[in-house]
């Protein structure tokens, strides 16, 4: 005869305890709203809020009839009532199961909630456990954001119930049951070998793939032939992938896995896929400061460094004229397939600013332009198609360069001379003082070493006597040279003197001048003249002589 309703649980709650803090069993007696109207045995019936019957999703998953554990916190509360704890009674059975797990071989499931210091925190209904980083994987790594927010099964491997403090261990279960397929995995496995895995973690650096017991390491730089930032890009946690065992230690139970490696390499034969000097369309994929990366074949990568980006900005920032993913048209200049590299041009596919100009002005042309800058060494003139031309120093006056670049200023217009135009080294010199004649070269060529020249006195110092010889000429007399002559008295500012070119310094543009040469060219042509003056004297006193002889026998002839 089958017992009634009553009558079990009568029988049930008689082998119950009735003291706080014991556990004991209800039967639901109804469902409401807000709470779970619970038949103890007791006084009365207890009311237990619903959420406390809510299981791991949030759902309360509970029926009229059903029996549920509770602890007893109070039989009686002063107002008829008995209080009830299924949540308590849950942490006890908890607490009980953990102890149980640490003492036998059992394992327990809870949900990762968050990362702390060293590890991971776990909530094992409503109890919060630790996992420690080094046992959260099968093998250790320091990226653990994919576990977040998963139901794991863990091994319990340290406790204290007073403190609260209960260490899980993951990794323990995983070489549990990896074990079996790890040693057929490790026999097994050889470089070359293809084998299917699932992407376990994602890294800066890379992605662990689990190949059956065994993690394997695919970096970054081997998942595809295309250039990635990071992993994300292109796997996802979870996703089953086909790789390549690139590199296996057996000792150390280290396996590099390759993903790229299952398709054809699009670097062999690059070079007659892309002649020198064609154009193509690629895809900007990277920005540093010295360039640019811009893909022209999938896997294939080339370099637009910053000095091949613009003919005369030559450090312009690649981020001032693209963005990642800009489509653009490039030239192959260099391709070195050993080395995996390919240099790209930009500014080649317009029109060489330096070329034009050598195709427009050659070299004495008269030009027009703006100065851009004043330097020590020059001045820097913009000219057509956004190029400069210098000035040098040198080349911007016949004789006051200082003086003549201090009236200069930025901004202004002036007119210079093409003096030279070097398109390979991206050079233009020009000259300004070339607009005007050179009256130290008129001067030179008329009055050589040793010609006879005048000037006046224009200035005086210890050491030289200036002269003025011409309009934008000028020579100097060394001092003891001047006083060593035979001038008397010292002199004075526009006197004129007549002196000997004594030798000419074209690279300093300077003449030195002589009086002492001069007075010593007047003395042997006064000596030569004398000489010479003799030379007639006696030339003549021979042909008187002559001729008195030839009267007298003449006279002589004529008496016979």
């Amino acid at each position: 005869m089958s017992l009634s309703f009553e009558e079990l649980l009568d029988k049930n709650l008689s082998t119950v305890t009735m003291k706080p803090g014991s556990l004991l069993t209800g039967i639901v007696i109804d469902i409401l709203d807000s709470h779970v109207i619970v038949y103890v045995g007791l006084k009365s019936e207890a009311a237990i809020a619903i959420q406390e019957f809510a299981n791991e999703k949030g759902e309360i998953d509970l029926k009229v009839g059903d029996e549920v554990q509770l602890l007893l916190e109070v039989i009686e509360d002063g107002h008829g009532n008995t209080r009830v704890s299924r949540e308590k009674a849950i942490k006890q059975e908890v607490w009980k199961r953990i102890e149980d797990c640490l003492n036998g071989e059992s394992t327990l499931n809870g949900l990762i909630t968050g990362q702390v210091k060293g590890g991971m925190t776990v909530d094992i209904q409503g109890i919060k456990a630790f996992l420690p980083g080094s046992l959260a994987e099968a093998t250790p790594t320091k990226d653990l954001d994919h576990l977040e927010g998963r139901y794991e099964e863990f091994k319990v491997i340290k406790l204290d119930k007073e403190k609260n403090n209960v260490v899980l261990s993951r990794r323990a279960v995983l070489e549990e049951v990896n074990s079996e397929e790890r040693e057929k995995l490790l026999s097994n496995l050889e470089e070359g070998q293809e084998i299917q895995g699932v992407v376990k973690n994602l890294t800066d650096y890379g992605a662990f793939i689990d190949l059956g017991g065994i993690d394997g390491l695919l970096h970054i730089t081997d998942i595809s032939w295309s250039r990635i930032n990071h992993p994300s890009e292109a796997l996802n946690i979870g996703e089953h992938i086909k790789v390549v065992v690139v590199k296996f230690d057996k000792d150390e139970v280290k396996v590099s896995l390759g993903m790229k490696q299952l398709s054809s390499d699009p670097w062999k034969g690059i070079e007659n896929k892309f002649p020198l000097n064609t154009s193509v369309m690629a895809k900007v994929t990277n920005l540093t400061d010295y360039g640019f990366f811009a893909e022209i074949e999938s896997g294939v990568e080339g370099l637009v460094h910053v000095s091949e980006i613009d003919w005369t900005n030559k450090n312009i920032h690649p981020s001032k004229v693209v963005e990642l993913g800009d489509s653009l048209e490039v030239m192959i200049l260099e391709v070195d397939e050993e080395k995996r590299r390919i240099s790209l041009g930009v500014k080649q596919l317009t029109e060489n600013p330096w070329q034009v100009f050598t195709h427009k002005y050659k070299e004495g042309d008269k030009i027009k332009g703006i100065i851009k800058s004043i330097t020590d060494f020059g001045v820097f003139i913009g000219l057509e198609g956004n190029i400069d031309g210098l000035v040098h120093l040198s080349d911007v006056s016949w004789n006051e360069e200082e003086e003549t670049i201090r009236q200069l200023e930025k901004n202004q217009e002036v007119e210079a001379i093409v003096l030279s135009i070097d398109v390979e080294r991206e050079r233009i010199s020009l000259g300004i003082k070339q607009l005007q004649e050179d009256a130290f070269n008129e001067f030179t060529q008329l009055n050589n070493k040793g010609s006879r020249v005048k000037g006046k006195v224009n200035e005086i110092t210890d050491e030289r006597i200036v002269l003025l010889l011409s309009e934008g000429v000028q020579g100097y007399i060394p001092l003891k040279d001047y006083q060593n002559s035979s001038q008397e008295g010292d002199p004075s500012i526009g006197d004129e003197i007549e002196v000997v070119v004594a030798s000419i310094d074209t690279k300093d543009r300077e003449i030195i001048l002589s009086l002492r040469a001069l007075e010593k060219a007047e003395e042997r042509e006064a000596l030569k003249d004398n000489v010479e003056r003799n030379k007639e004297i006696e030339e003549a006193s021979k042909s008187n002589i002559g001729d008195m002889i030839k009267a007298e026998l003449e006279d002589n002839e004529d008496e016979y």
